[in-house]
């Protein structure tokens, strides 16, 4: 398993435009062998900005690797910057294998 996250420091104020931005986008993330989850993660408020991840789980790095170079990722980031004053930079990738995982089913 592979999980790739997006850090993102978005303007105090314009958290939701941001969220908005990402609830409306259609991510054809249903469209990409090997995808298992996404999130979209609020963290913590600092004095000017609120800290979001965008949070994928993939099968494997390749899967994650190929959907960086689909056609469904180049459709699913055209115009997904929107306003780029709501961003304090520009996201900060992380990915990580997963070496142990646990998970309970309610």
């Amino acid at each position: 398993m592979f999980i790739a996250m997006n850090r993102f420091r978005i303007r105090k104020g314009e958290e939701s435009a941001f969220e908005t931005l990402w609830r409306e986008r259609d991510s054809h993330l249903d469209e990409v062998p090997g995808f298992v989850e996404f999130q979209l993660l609020r963290g913590l408020e600092a004095d000017d900005h609120t800290l979001y991840a965008s949070h994928t789980v993939w099968r494997s790095a390749a899967h994650f690797e190929d959907w960086t170079r689909s056609e469904a990722f180049r459709r699913a980031h055209a115009g997904a910057g929107g306003k780029r004053d709501i961003y304090l930079g520009p996201p900060q990738f992380e990915g990580f294998e997963a070496v142990q995982s646990t998970r309970t089913l309610d």
